[in-house]
């Protein structure tokens, strides 16, 4: 039987060890941008208690599932920062490079406890104890720290931890209740109060059994347990709450300092949670044990079975000296409860948070995918009909898709600043290496977007903000010869713009160096030799695969691969990237990204017998039956008079060579991209449309200015326009691209020939 307990202990660790290893990876992200801000601010006492408290969390988690490397080194870690933190250290940047090489130690350590049955090599664990080693010479003695757990064979988990415990203090206490779902998310109150025992001794320690159900009622995976002790230690209440932190959404914990008054006693019941029963209010914030509260309530049955019969509260204040004071806060605490339960029953919270595994918001976002595609068939089946009261059932159906999708959207949305901060570490490591003085500065971090998107994005991301450090910006020396600060800086922006989201990396260093991009062209055959393109063509040489104009290869560069991938990756998220420099003065690359890549507003047009969409925050304005375009050119590509001024005009017809037969008239749709603007020629205009994106199949993948395809409720395929490359498509210089491919015939159902346009429009349009 106890074998089978332990086997169910450690099936329910590893199932909550996924939780804790992100819940670590959190805290050990944080404590790598609180040691990036100390920089800058050694002597802010709050950063430090930020980050004493993180790297104790950490240890105190890893503790609870027996992972004592980690507690081990983290300990270690733990004693300097509390030397920085009580003034006795100061944080030197020697000091602040020591704690992150040694934040990267303990995210190794945490990334390990995934497979605990593979054992460290010798070079790590060598690594490690060079690292303890450093961090025991920074405090100079000041802590005693134990050696750290040997690497193979873990040790005693409370052992080790008890070679921690401080000596005897103030005597603390304590009463915690754990929830019913403890055991169930893999939690152990024992080992967390094992943990406790680390921090000090626990004098006496009390378990309260009135809350568990009789046997025929009991749930084995439900937890009833309640514990009260008492604590010596010289631990701060943060330090005793840390030790619970990983359990604090599962427990109710009530700590009582030593030498509480009355008045400690009422403010800590006040802030307890509602309670409806005067003892359990009691008890919980220690005014009194749970074994006085089962005396007089013995009293009280007693009084009443001799027909004498007194409140609790009074009883408690004869029998165990609770003052009045104490009594008659619980009694406001238990009144408020009561109002609470008969009124609003517990209103949510706006600030609580609940983990959602990312497949699983994806898996709904797909099937709402699937659900606006039905929803625009079943509203184009209702217009069919001619029924009014169908239609206006099916349009209202349609609004509240349309809700949901915004709502669902919003879930995935996800601040950018998030990424940009972990380029503090690059920028600092990075300048470093190569021995320069460079300044991170974020602005637009509140930007949201997708949360799929920003994943991709990080690894473009990274390398132009390597490639700016080591191309672009230059040495302390370089710039004050050029009358530049020695230090450089660089620029991370991110902001909303027509409908998408534009990032800014920018620097104030050399520039591109385009007479060394054009020698490189002509060597390699990119450029025939002594032609001199446009400055804005020289830079886009860069992006083409395989060139580099770097003298060595390093670490960092040399070896030409990079750019072009940034390219092809933004270009796969239906981005672009676009160059912008200044010899001398510095460079800046924009990334164009929409938003989300699920769902968007189109609208949709007609043109031959294809059907297209434009996202619908790059369209200005519709001009219908505009005959008065000029000749168009090889092209398709002309003007035509918008209110006094000329505005250029693509024709899609011609442009991507469509069959079908030409209108009398045509229309033209205004779209903005790229700081311009520009018309686009098409045969009929079919209004908004919910629009779910799908990828391009491999016979589209070649086919410039498109960046997805859309089913219609119909069963229609329509090609969606990926606006700024058509701008570039449309205005490059004839010949300098070749001519684009005509597209391949696009799938229709079998009816779709015998609709008319209009009634293809309808049930995709609102």
């Amino acid at each position: 039987m106890k074998n089978d307990a332990h086997a169910a202990d450690l099936s329910f660790i590893q199932e909550a060890l996924p939780a804790f290893i992100s819940e670590a990876q959190e805290q050990i992200e944080t404590i790598e941008q609180l040691l990036l801000q100390l920089e800058d601010t050694p002597q802010d006492h709050e950063l430090l208690n930020a980050l004493f408290r993180c790297a104790h969390t950490v240890k105190g988690s890893a503790g609870i599932f027996g992972l004592d490397r980690v507690v081990a080194f983290t300990h270690h870690v733990e004693t300097l920062l509390d030397q920085l933190r009580e003034g006795a250290l100061a944080l030197t940047p020697a000091l602040s490079t020591l704690l992150l090489q040694c934040n990267d130690q303990i995210r190794s350590l945490v990334a390990q406890a995934r497979d605990t049955a593979v054992d460290e090599d010798d070079q790590a664990v060598a690594a490690r104890e060079a690292l303890v080693q450093r961090l025991q010479a920074a405090t100079q003695g000041a802590a005693a720290a134990p050696a750290p757990a040997p690497a193979a064979g873990p040790t005693d988990a409370s052992a080790g931890r008890a070679a921690m415990a401080p000596p005897a203090g103030r005597l603390w206490h304590a009463a915690v209740a754990f929830g019913s779902d403890t055991f169930r998310n893999g939690m152990d109150p024992l080992a967390i109060l094992n943990y406790v025992r680390g921090l000090g001794e626990i004098v006496t320690v009390q378990c309260d059994v009135g809350g568990v159900p009789a046997l025929d009622s009991l749930d084995p995976e439900s937890c009833h347990l309640t514990f009260e002790f008492a604590l010596q230690t010289h631990a701060t209440r943060a330090e005793i709450e840390g030790a619970f932190s990983f359990v604090r959404d599962d427990c109710t914990l009530h700590l009582v300092e030593p030498g509480g008054t009355a008045e400690d006693f009422a403010a800590l019941i006040e802030a307890m949670p509602d309670n409806p029963r005067l003892g359990d209010i009691l008890v919980a914030a220690g005014a009194i044990t749970q074994a006085q509260l089962q005396q007089g309530l013995r009293a009280q049955t007693a009084a009443a079975a001799s027909g004498s019969a007194a409140p609790l509260g009074e009883i408690l204040q004869a029998t165990a000296g609770v003052p009045a004071q104490v009594v008659n806060a619980a009694l406001s605490k238990q009144s408020k409860g009561r109002e609470a339960a008969q009124g609003a029953q517990g209103a949510p919270d706006d600030q609580r948070f609940i983990r959602v595994q990312a497949d699983r918001l994806d898996a709904v976002i797909n099937l709402l995918g699937e659900l606006v595609i039905a929803g625009a068939g079943a509203s184009l089946l209702a217009r069919q009909t001619r029924q009014g009261t169908l239609i206006e059932a099916n349009a209202q159906i349609g609004r509240l898709i349309e809700e949901i999708r915004n709502g669902t959207l919003q879930l995935r949305m996800v601040p950018i600043g998030e990424t940009f901060s972990r380029f503090r570490r690059v920028v600092r490591d990075t300048a470093a290496e190569l021995g320069k003085d460079v300044q991170l500065e974020i602005a637009g971090g509140e930007t949201e977007l997708d949360k799929s998107m920003v994943e991709r994005i990080a690894d473009p991301l990274m390398h132009l903000v390597r490639n700016a450090l080591d191309h672009g910006l230059e040495t302390p020396e370089q710039r004050q010869a050029s009358g530049k600060a020695a230090q450089g800086r660089l620029t991370l922006a991110a902001c909303h713009e027509s409908g998408s989201i534009l990032i800014r990396i920018s620097d104030d260093g050399r520039g591109i160096q385009r007479d060394k991009v054009l020698q490189r062209a002509w060597d390699r055959g990119l450029v025939e030799r002594g032609v001199v393109p446009a400055d804005a063509d020289i830079d886009r040489l860069i992006f083409e695969p395989g060139f580099s104009t770097a003298e060595k290869v390093t670490n960092l560069s040399g070896r030409g691969v990079g750019m072009d991938v940034v390219r092809r990756n933004i270009e796969a998220l239906r981005g672009t990237v676009t160059l912008h420099s200044t010899p001398g003065q510095g460079s800046c690359i924009e990334i164009r990204l929409p938003l989300t890549l699920a769902i968007i507003d189109g609208f949709l047009v007609g043109v031959g017998n294809s059907k297209f969409i434009f996202p619908l925050d790059a369209v200005v304005e519709v001009i219908e039956n505009r005959p008065t375009v000029s000749a168009l050119d090889e092209r398709g590509r002309g003007f035509v008079e918008l209110r006094g001024q000329v505005l250029p005009v693509v024709s899609l017809r011609s442009l991507y060579a469509l069959e079908g037969p030409a209108p009398e008239r045509t229309s033209v749709v205004v779209l903005h991209s790229l700081q311009r603007r520009y018309g686009v020629m098409v045969d009929s205009l079919l209004g908004q449309h919910q629009t779910v994106i799908k990828p391009l199949g491999r016979m589209f993948r070649s086919l410039r200015g498109m960046s997805g395809s859309s089913i219609l409720g119909n069963g229609e395929v329509a090609l969606i326009f990926d606006v700024p490359s058509l701008s570039q498509l449309a205005s490059e210089p004839t010949g300098s691209a070749g001519r684009t491919h005509a597209l391949p015939p696009v799938p229709h159902p079998p009816s779709a020939a015998s609709r008319s346009p209009s009634a293809t429009s309808e049930g995709q349009t609102s």
